[in-house]
Order: C-alpha cells, then structure tokens, then sequence
C-alpha cells in the first residue's frame, strides 16, 4: 500500500508511471526492423513471422471467404446470441453519433458549410494473443460500418496450427467485413500502411495491440505520407476509486479482469480506507486461486499499486494526474461525482456497473487511450471514421463586404498576392 501524502513528489510520479513507457528504446529498434522487413518483402515477410511469432508451420494470409460465411454455423448457440447482442447494442449507442453537416451564412452573401466524408480505407487490428477477441471486432468492426468506409480490412494474429476462430469471422461477417488477414504485430500494421500483394492499402489503421503494435503505429504514422492511427493504444490498465463502504470482493473482480489481460497491463486501486484496501489484498488472492490466467494476472500485478488517499477529491486529483484507460467509481452516490473526472477514457459509474460491461456489451467502445493519453485522446468514437472539411461560397456583394477585413489583413502580414486575389475580383465589379 502507497501511502499518498507520505510520499514525496518524486515517488508519487514513480507509482503512477507505466512499466511499459520504459522500454519503448529498445522497442522501436525491433519495431523498424519488422517494418523494414515488410516494406523490402511484402507478403512473404508477413508469412515468415507468422512462422516465427505464431508458431504456425502452414502460415495463410487471405480468409476464404466461404470460411466467414460458414463461421456461425461453427459457434454455440450462447455464444451466436451473445455476439448478436453485443453487436445490437454497440451499433444503437454508435449510430446516434452520426455526423450531421453544418450550413451557415457567417456574413451576408457569405456562406461556410461543415462537412462529412468517410475515411475510404480503413484498417482494423484485432490482438490475438492466447484467446480470441471478438468484442474487439464489433467495437472497431461497427464504426467502419457505420461510416460506409469502400475498404475494410481485418488483421489479426492466429497461433499454432489453430484455425481463425469462428467468433472472430462471425463478428466481421455481422460488421460485413469481407478481408480478413491472419497476421499481426507489427509486420500487419506496416503491410496495411504500404500495402503488400495479399494486404490491401489503408488510410488509417484502427485497434489496440502490445507495445510492437504501439511503436508501429506511431512510427508508420510519423513517415508514411497519408497514413494515420486512431490512438497510440497500447496494454490495458484501469483505475478504481473506493470509499470505506466499497465492496472488496467487486474492486478485486475489476482489478483482476484488467491484470488477466497480459503481463504488462496496469491496475491501480485509490482508497481512502485502510481497511478496503487491506480486505481487497485479501480477495485478489482469493479471487487468483480460480483464474485460468492467474499467472499473467499476477504479472501485470507486479506493476500496479494500491493507493491510500485522504479523501476523495484527492482521489479525483490522483486519477487526474494518472489519466487511465477506464476508470470504476464504487462510492457512494457515485454518479454525483461523475463531474469530478477528468482524463479517463471510459467511466463506470457505481457498484454494479463493472469495467467488463463496457469491454463486451453496453454499446460504449472498448478501444480507449492508455498511456495517459486519455489527456489528449478520445475513445473510439464513429467520427474517428470521417475526416472533415469545409466548404465556402461569396457572393460579389458578399466579397465586397468582406475585403474590409481581408485587405488590411493581407497587408499587416505583407502577403500582397493574398490581398491582389481580392482586388481584381472587385476591379472587376
């Protein structure tokens, strides 16, 4: 346990700081090698790391597109249902955000218009990992769809000689994703930034991924013209703040559905209850004892802290400084407090509300900032899909009236050929 006010600023920032941020040098090294490797051998790169990273003898990279359509067929029922659900759900809250162009007449005969456009490639990121993730292809999977993007690609990694999971192809046949690339890491993120024979070419590359997926991202995105990322996304991490009647069982449960998620996750409990705080140590312990992935949950635990606060401003304050991923408020009267965050990129507002709904099928979006870049990013919203762009439209009159601003403009910033543009319209009037 952290003791807030005890420590000095140093060791405060030194509780709050991402073990992962540390070895970004050494990752960027790795990282440009894959994407050199790419660049220089397109598919065939993508097909020796699936044989070195995946372990696959037999590596493929194009889904047959009569394995999507026979994908449900392959599931449980339970299962079928619950991806149905979830996709319903995720596309209601996700539809309302549809853009609506804006027209205004700023001046008289002076009109300016705000307007929409679906970003026409899109390339969506799915971690593969130890389990398969369809929750994430619904959530990346509904925004393309939505957005009526002309090109959507799918990439994710397969292990082993394992076949691509049915949930995976059934979550894109339901999003009406038709490529799907059994590849990931790096190496899949530069092939749809450049485009290989078998990858189609992407404007902008969507998902969450490990620290290589992180680095690729920003790094293709710094020297690819054109090419950009949704956010630098990277191993998940969630806060929780309690009070003294907070349930430690349920702050537990939400510590551990975030550590289980790899080894290099991040949770933080901030309390202002010594005793919460000491029965929670107790239930993670007891809640690991049942955990398939206990060892990784452990892992990502060796990174993480429990933090005792005075009260709950200061609680707000730490949350602040430490900008998470998802942030859990189990107080009391929780929603009255929902005013208070700031930098979180999901929220869970009061006791029965757990991080897990929000991961799988309230309808709010999974793909959210880590890192702390919650301070400047959002979370995966319809409008990451659409760039915009204006319009304008001058009447003579209009011009007129508006070359009372324009020419002395021009002039104090000594751009003659910005104000001549004006003068041989009005010459010409």
């Amino acid at each position: 346990m952290f003791k807030w006010n005890e420590g000095s600023q140093s060791a405060q920032a030194a509780i709050l700081e991402r073990p992962a941020v540390t070895a970004s040098e050494s990752i960027e090294k790795q990282t440009q090698a894959i994407i050199n490797d790419v660049i220089a051998n397109g598919d065939n790169a993508l097909l020796e790391f699936a044989k070195k990273f995946d372990k696959r003898e037999q590596p493929r990279l194009r889904v047959p597109s009569e394995e999507i359509a026979q994908s449900e067929d392959l599931l449980e029922p339970s299962l079928k249902q619950a991806i149905d659900l979830a996709y319903s759900n995720i596309k209601a809250f996700h539809q309302q955000q549809q853009p609506v162009s804006k027209k205004i007449e700023t001046a008289p005969g002076v009109v300016c218009e705000l307007k929409f456009e679906a970003i026409d490639a899109i390339g969506l990121y799915v971690p593969g990992g130890s389990a398969p993730l369809p929750s994430s292809v619904l959530m990346q999977g509904v925004c393309a769809q939505l957005s009526g993007a002309t090109t959507v690609v799918l990439a994710t990694p397969v292990n082993g000689n394992e076949r691509i999971h049915p949930a995976i192809l059934y979550a894109a046949k339901l999003c009406g994703i038709t490529t799907i690339i059994e590849s990931g890491g790096a190496g899949v993120i530069a092939a749809m930034a450049y485009g290989t024979e078998s990858v189609p070419k992407v404007n902008k590359v969507f998902g969450p991924g490990n620290s290589y997926v992180t680095m690729a991202k920003q790094l293709l995105s710094q020297s690819v013209p054109g090419f950009a990322i949704d956010m630098p996304a990277g191993p998940s991490e969630v806060m929780v703040i309690a009070d003294e009647r907070a349930n430690p069982a349920f702050i537990a449960a939400d510590l551990l559905s975030q550590a289980e998620h790899g080894r290099d996750s991040q949770v933080l409990l901030v309390c202002n209850s010594e005793e919460i705080i000491a029965l929670t140590q107790q239930q993670i312990e007891l809640q690991l004892e049942a955990l398939s992935r206990a060892d990784i949950a452990r892992a990502a635990l060796e990174n993480s802290a429990l933090i005792l606060v005075d009260d709950m401003g200061q609680a707000f304050d730490v949350s602040a400084k430490y900008g998470p991923e998802h942030l859990i408020l189990q107080i009391d009267q929780a929603d009255q407090y929902v005013g208070l965050v700031k930098n979180a990129g999901s929220v869970f507002v009061g006791d029965y509300t757990p991080e897990s709904a929000g991961d799988y099928a309230s309808g709010t979006n999974h793909v959210l900032p880590t890192y702390g870049y919650s301070k400047v990013y959002s979370s995966l919203n319809l409008m990451d899909f659409y760039r915009t762009y204006t319009v304008q439209s001058i009447t003579p009159s209009g011009l007129v009236n508006l070359s009372k601003a324009i020419l002395p403009l021009a002039d104090a910033e000594g751009l003659d050929a910005h104000a001549n543009a004006v003068k041989v319209r009005l010459e010409n009037l």
